[in-house]
């Protein structure tokens, strides 16, 4: 059975994944919302998709890596073009730079994330459940 400070090591990683894939949750919404989000004016480039990128950090104090987002960081693959001449941002040829997101790509990162906020969820009742059993074995 593991030690009080094994599981709190353990609530402590969980939480940090939490709090990663909540913010990769955020920026892939914000990807979506912005996913038809277009130049107003020729010459001006549409929203490009944004990028989470991770990295584990020694908690020193604790003797536990953590996740955390090492960067925020953006998409550098090229913008696709539509025929749109009407539209306030279409070039003299009246193309129209579209936004570098693939909504069903988005979709997948999204429920990747989602299962992976999961996970850490479960880890985290699993610890604070032991945790709690723990400390009311030695209550008694």
């Amino acid at each position: 059975m593991p030690n009080e400070t094994q599981l709190i090591k353990s609530i402590m990683v969980s939480a940090s994944g939490l709090r990663a894939q909540s913010e990769r949750m955020r920026v892939i919404a914000e990807n979506m919302a912005n996913a038809d989000s277009m130049p107003q004016a020729p010459g001006l480039d549409p929203y490009r998709r944004k990028t989470v990128s991770f990295k584990t950090v020694l908690d020193r104090e604790q003797n536990v890596d953590l996740v955390k987002i090492k960067k925020t960081g953006f998409d550098r693959s090229d913008f696709s073009k539509v025929y749109d001449p009407g539209h306030p941002g279409a070039d003299n040829d009246g193309y129209v730079l579209k936004p570098n997101v693939n909504t069903l790509v988005e979709a997948m990162d999204m429920r990747e994330a989602q299962r992976s906020y999961e996970a850490n969820v479960n880890a985290l009742e699993t610890a604070r459940s032991m945790l709690m059993r723990t400390i009311g074995i030695l209550n008694n």
